[in-house]
């Protein structure tokens, strides 16, 4: 099949084109930076109408994942380049959609389970789910947050698209043993001794293992039925503390520095990134996705946390 991936160039959608590629799909990438992979790249801004629209042309599904990366401070000027990257981004493939003599049968389009709210009780499905932005006392980043994700969305369910079909991918972390990945900043943290629980620990993680994410993707593709939000994150998601430890144990490697929340303040301070990104507790399951009768390869995170490191170990 024809798969064009606008905003493929980060980490996800490295992922995406490299696992498509290689099952032998056509995949074209939708880049503001072009540069040179097994795939093509196309240069896009991620606004406007262009050239790359004669590609919708014959195309089977498009998969937007353009935006601002969210690892960064939530100054006013990143706010604004976070919120308007993705809105802008988005109308202008729903338009390229629209425009197009053949319009593509499927668009799937990126979110995130931070979507839903901070809690501890139960966990988030589809048909149940808080979406975040009410809770009490919680710190203005994290109501930035959920806005971003409502006008993501919105902008997307407003495109005027009626012969293609929608999914909105709200996907946990995805966990993979390429460098500088959510995995890889954790393994190293392990590595130097400071894996030990953020904050409480109590704070549920959400996840997904690479190859589950990359099936799950191709699944949603051909599974017609299915539109609208899915979660895509594995089945049990876990509290910190835990999340934590399970990786030590994969790594093999017992003593982990906890960090306390002042600690973690700093230390994203540091990094220019926002503590939200490992104090907020998501507890996200796919509901829609089980339903459905899909499988996961790795639906722990122990086994899955023993997969990464092995693979990250052989990659070193």
């Amino acid at each position: 099949m024809k798969v064009i991936i606008p905003g493929g160039t980060g980490h996800v959608g490295n992922l995406l084109a490299r696992a498509l590629h290689a099952r032998g799909d056509e995949v074209i990438v939708l880049s503001r930076s072009p540069g040179h992979a097994p795939w093509r790249v196309l240069h896009w801004d991620g606004e406007t109408l262009g050239d790359w629209t004669t590609e919708i042309e014959g195309a089977d599904v498009i998969i937007n994942l353009a935006g601002q990366s969210v690892n960064c401070r939530y100054n006013t000027q990143n706010r604004r380049l976070i919120t308007e990257s993705r809105v802008k981004s988005t109308k202008a493939v729903g338009e390229a959609i629209a425009q197009s003599s053949r319009p593509l049968r499927t668009w799937l389009q990126a979110s995130t389970a931070t979507i839903y709210g901070h809690r501890y009780d139960v966990a988030n499905n589809e048909a149940t789910g808080i979406i975040g932005g009410a809770e009490p006392n919680a710190p203005d980043t994290w109501r930035f947050s959920i806005d971003v994700v409502t006008a993501w969305e919105r902008a997307c369910n407003e495109s005027q698209t009626p012969k293609t079909r929608k999914v909105l991918l709200r996907t946990a972390v995805v966990m993979s043993p390429d460098r500088g990945g959510a995995f890889d900043i954790l393994l190293k943290l392990v590595r130097f001794g400071l894996g030990g629980q953020a904050g409480s620990g109590k704070q549920y993680v959400s996840w997904i293992h690479d190859h589950d994410f990359v099936r799950s993707v191709v699944w949603l593709i051909e599974h017609e039925e299915l539109d609208g939000p899915i979660n895509l994150a594995a089945p049990s998601p876990l509290p910190n503390g835990e999340f934590m430890r399970a990786l030590r144990e994969a790594w093999g490697f017992g003593f982990g520095l906890p960090a306390s929340e002042w600690m973690r303040e700093f230390g994203a301070f540091l990094l220019r990134s926002e503590t939200e990104l490992i104090l907020k507790s998501r507890r996200v399951v796919p509901g829609r996705l089980l339903e459905s009768r899909f499988v996961f390869e790795f639906p722990t995170w122990l086994e899955a946390a023993k997969d990464l490191c092995i693979r990250w170990r052989a990659s070193a």
